[in-house]
């Protein structure tokens, strides 16, 4: 069985920084992909940020420049730093993976609140 959980969400003022992690646990063989998604109240999930096995990252357009997205391979745990919060970036920030157990599948952490406001 998969878990990831993240963490580091919080309530910051606009301007502010925060980091979230998302620590990968359980047993499997490998992680390709992983992702941070973002959901605000009565809107889609939506794409943030994501970095493959070999270092590669891409953003959603509102966000680049301002968040960044890493990855320690050792502790199998994905970071988003996250700069310059607008009271737009309030949302549940997810964590996705895509990892190999018996096939490749994707998980899902279960989500920390991030709340931009002064």
């Amino acid at each position: 069985q998969v878990q990831l959980v993240e963490s580091g969400g919080g309530l910051v003022q606009p301007g502010g920084s925060l980091t979230l992690s998302c620590a990968a646990s359980g047993s499997f063989f490998s992680i390709t992909d992983m992702a941070w998604y973002r959901q605000a109240p009565e809107k889609e999930r939506e794409f943030v940020a994501r970095s493959t096995s070999v270092g590669s990252t891409n953003y959603v357009d509102s966000v680049r420049g301002r968040f960044t997205i890493s990855r320690d391979n050792a502790k199998k745990t994905s970071y988003l730093q996250m700069n310059s919060l607008k009271p737009e970036d309030t949302a549940v920030y997810y964590c996705k993976a895509t990892v190999f157990v018996r096939s490749w599948a994707q998980y899902w952490g279960q989500g920390t609140q991030v709340t931009v406001s002064s």
